[in-house]
């Protein structure tokens, strides 16, 4: 299928390899669907081992001349990849609606977020530094270097494909790796195929980005398992993420991994809260994307003094919610991903009625438009209270008190993000840094990235920090170089 814009000159039915596009190896072929009206986006014909083998191969033939550009021509196609992002806006949110099923607000989010992390990238290759120590020993000195780790593995996902994708891409080529990112197969254009697009314009050298497209039954466990990529960055489910650092610590070529995994984000209304302010982030928090975010609100956790009042004012809000069509720009919520997760939602939501939670607001599902859900009397053992939902759906728990509230919070495995809304912003600061999660918000939604701010959660929401400083050292490795000085 030939489109127009950036893959006017040719079909987007290619893998990305050595700076070719060309067709995959697999004698398998997907079509990429619209989520919402199930057009055909584009067709592609998968990659397979020998694909993904040629791919490695290339990034590492090309990794140690790219490093040693040196941080001016580094910095230089940084910047125009995020000038080719910026003026391409209008193309890359149509992208975005037509492959993932991004509403036209949550499009555009995303292309700033992708924007702005590689503009912050073109500063990491100036911002790289080392260390001498003195020793114990005479005339010897020891030097703490610090540089690329070679080639980076990127495994990214379907919700925010380009921002999730470009969060670990920019980093790593800004700071001198090669890259090859295996793109999630409902979102192959603008998870992967698109970025390899905006630095070949941008003048990256070939062989420094590849992309391949396939099947992770094919060659998902390989592209973690083999033996070039000195690092993984997955950003995805925690079951499969955990799989990711199993297979990566217990292969024949052990490699760190950076993982951004699932969320279950508590959103706790104190009895003091403004309610205005927190229905407000609360309703954004929950149904922005269909609630198709890990740091979306899943649960919220209200003080039993101002429970009813809250109740009341959320489904209010959320009744006024434009769902449908994600061209629209009015649209909060548009389609689920696909039909394997509407089956899940379907699930529970019927799940929840069967553990007894109260239906405050619910619909039909319309194709893959399923409007938003709000359950209360919600019991903490509940799937609801305890799983990551990925969808419009929301359910409401009461605490007697700020101390019950902090103990719901923390119940769940995850620790991802979360917020608390409170008049009082000492107490909010130290309710905040007594919540399990990586990251925690006083009177704002949970739903956060900056470029410059570090980014990850704690228990099973992941492990290590994107974004800024936090970057430079998960892109980067040490080697300890130790001198003597003979005849001083």
């Amino acid at each position: 299928m030939t489109v127009t814009g950036m893959f006017a000159d040719q079909p987007v039915a290619s893998q990305f390899i050595g700076g070719e596009w060309r067709d995959g190896s697999s004698d398998r072929t997907v079509d990429v669907t619209n989520p919402y009206d199930d057009t055909v986006v584009t067709s592609i014909r998968l990659a397979d081992a020998s694909d993904l083998d040629a791919a490695y191969e290339a990034a590492q033939d090309a990794q140690r001349e790219w490093a040693a550009t040196g941080p001016a021509g580094r910095r230089k196609v940084m910047l125009a990849a995020a000038e080719i992002l910026r003026s391409r806006r209008h193309e890359i949110v149509d992208w975005l609606v037509r492959e993932s099923g991004s509403t036209m607000m949550k499009a555009h989010i995303e292309v700033s977020l992708a924007v702005t992390m590689t503009q912050e990238a073109a500063s990491f290759p100036t911002r790289v530094s080392g260390q001498i120590f003195d020793t114990n020993t005479p005339n010897r000195e020891v030097r703490v270097e610090r540089g690329p780790v070679g080639v980076v593995g990127v495994i990214s996902p379907w919700n925010f494909p380009l921002h999730l994708t470009q969060r670990s891409v920019a980093p790593a080529l800004a700071l001198g790796n090669a890259v090859v990112i295996k793109p999630a197969s409902d979102t192959p254009v603008t998870g992967g195929l698109l970025l390899a697009r905006v630095f070949e314009e941008a003048g990256l050298p070939a062989g420094v980005l590849n992309v391949v497209v396939g099947a992770g039954s094919e060659i998902g466990d390989e592209f973690v398992a083999h033996r070039i990529p000195g690092l993984i960055s997955f950003t995805g489910s925690t079951p499969v993420g955990k799989n990711v650092g199993r297979v990566a610590m217990t292969g024949d070529h052990l490699k760190p991994v950076a993982l951004e995994l699932g969320g279950n984000a508590p959103f706790v209304v104190l009895a003091d809260a403004d309610l205005d302010a927190a229905v407000h982030a609360a309703v954004g928090g929950a149904f922005l994307h269909s609630g198709q975010i890990c740091m979306a609100v899943n649960r919220i956790i209200v003080e039993e003094p101002v429970r009813e009042a809250f109740v009341e004012m959320f489904v209010a809000a959320t009744r006024s919610v434009a769902v449908g069509d994600p061209g629209d720009k009015r649209t909060l919520v548009g389609p689920i991903i696909n039909d394997s997760q509407v089956e899940s939602l379907q699930g529970k939501i019927a799940l929840a009625r069967e553990e007894g939670a109260t239906v405050e607001l619910d619909g039909e599902l319309d194709g893959r438009v399923l409007p938003p859900h709000i359950f209360s009397d919600v019991s903490p053992e509940s799937e609801l209270a305890r799983e990551e939902i990925f969808g419009p759906l929301v359910g409401i728990l009461t605490a007697r008190d700020a101390d019950h509230a902090l103990e719901l919070a923390n119940e769940a495995t995850f620790g991802l993000t979360a917020s608390v809304f409170t008049q009082d912003l000492d107490r909010g600061l130290r309710f905040a840094r007594r919540m399990a999660s990586g990251m925690a918000f006083v009177n704002e939604g949970p739903i956060q990235d900056e470029a410059h701010v570090a980014f990850g959660g704690t228990r099973n929401s992941g492990l290590g920090r994107f974004n800024g400083e936090w970057a430079i050292d998960a892109f980067t490795s040490t080697q300890t170089l130790g001198v003597v000085r003979i005849g001083d």
